[in-house]
């Protein structure tokens, strides 16, 4: 083991991989969204169906969060995220290969299946390397890497894909997705006592600000588990927030497009601006989580962001309905996304309060909900558009579901484990 200080800690080390991730994530999800017109085209796809095929990946991401976690805290980070990476990628460059509409389902649940381990992963990393003190920074920096990914997928993918075409666009990403999993393998451990480049001061900082020592061998209760309040709140409040958020991983791009007639790139670039407030929302909630800790008020420090940013959110969406011109609607729905994404580190961190050990599962669960939102998302907008003949009632509906998420915060006691084994 090497004793000297290191200048960057290999903690950090494990963060920056982690975000890498978090943008390899999301230039995956958004690919397709950017690539709705000729997939719709070359696949004689109606919007409808289009939205199956954006959906399918969050139903396929959902229902595969809670054994994603589960594995992660029974197999380790390393494992896990290596052949999860793995498969999605695989799946990604496969999506450039379907021939029609249900070969289009198929690969995108699979896909969304791959992925469901991604966050699950990440949180078990996060509890096994980085002190309590510093989780809602790194969280926030974590999926600020999403955010970033995606406001720089969209530009880029939309070049991409007039380079290369649609098709190749997507085998290019999977191989991207497959040379980060080798990396990771073989540079990540488990336990941070086993990598080498690890000090014995950096173990002192660890070690001295995990929750447990040692670990709990005990096996999880899935019924004690679904059975518990916390864990309920915590599933609907996540679901309330997915639903503002992938509106814009599947639908704003088309929706800017074809509502402000701008051409694909000024769609692409518009698009991009609420990605960045997203980011900036990660940055100052996982600031806001860690300040109000050291603190010494834990339950506030959970609380606080999340009720901030589900009110920002819903703010955001209602004003964006009455903007008659491009930048004015992009505005208030980068507020709206600033707004929701400050409710990731206190949901995450909160996840990582109540679960400890299994902390894997339990964020799996609460993102297996979210997902849910976020695959109502991608239907209701057509369909509602279709029912309605406008695109206001959905709107009010994601403004609504932010709206309930704040009474429910709350009512969350971050402070409070779950009792989840025998």
């Amino acid at each position: 083991m090497n004793k000297r200080a290191s200048f960057f800690p290999v903690r950090y080390r494990m963060v920056l991989g982690t975000f890498i991730l978090s943008m390899i994530v999301l230039f995956d999800r958004i690919l397709i969204s950017v690539a709705k017109d000729p997939v719709a085209s070359d696949l004689s796809l109606s919007d409808k169906e289009m939205g199956w095929g954006l959906s399918i990946f969050a139903l396929g991401y959902a229902l595969f969060q809670t054994p994603s976690g589960y594995l992660a805290d029974k197999y380790g980070a390393r494992k896990v995220l290596t052949v999860v990476v793995s498969i999605w990628s695989i799946f990604t460059a496969i999506t450039g290969v379907v021939y029609n509409f249900f070969a289009l389902l198929i690969v995108r649940f699979l896909f969304g299946v791959g992925e469901a381990g991604a966050f699950p992963g990440m949180a078990r990393a996060i509890f096994k390397w980085i002190p309590v003190k510093e989780r809602g920074l790194v969280h926030g920096i974590n999926f600020s890497g999403g955010r970033i990914g995606a406001a720089i997928a969209l530009p880029i993918v939309a070049w991409l894909i007039n380079l290369v075409g649609w098709r190749m666009s997507f085998v290019i990403l999977g191989g991207i997705g497959v040379l980060w999993a080798l990396i990771w393998f073989w540079w990540y451990r488990d336990n941070p006592k086993n990598h080498k480049s690890m000090t014995i001061e950096e173990l002192v900082i660890i070690d001295e600000g995990i929750q447990e020592k040692g670990k709990n061998k005990s096996p999880i209760l899935f019924k004690r588990m679904f059975g518990s309040r916390t864990m309920w709140l915590l599933m609907i409040q996540y679901f309330c927030s997915n639903f503002t958020f992938f509106f814009c991983l599947t639908w704003l791009f088309p929706y800017l497009k074809a509502k402000y007639n701008l051409d694909v790139v000024e769609a692409g670039f518009y698009s991009s601006a609420p990605f960045i407030f997203g980011a900036l929302g990660n940055w100052f909630s996982g600031w806001m989580v860690d300040f109000v800790y050291k603190k010494n008020k834990w339950g506030l420090s959970r609380k606080l962001p999340a009720i901030i940013g589900f009110t920002l959110a819903t703010i955001g969406i209602i004003a964006s309905v009455y903007m008659n011109e491009v930048n004015g609607a992009v505005i208030f729905i980068s507020l709206a996304v600033f707004g929701a994404d400050m409710t990731l580190s206190p949901s995450w961190s909160t996840c990582l309060d109540v679960g400890k050990e299994h902390s894997g599962t339990v964020s799996g669960t609460m993102n297996m909900a979210g997902n849910l939102g976020s695959f109502f998302t991608a239907l209701a907008f057509p369909y509602m558009m279709a029912f309605a003949g406008s695109h206001t009632p959905f709107f009010f509906l994601a403004a609504g579901l932010n709206l309930i998420a704040i009474p429910i915060w709350l009512s969350i006691k971050p402070e409070k484990a779950l009792h989840l084994t025998t």
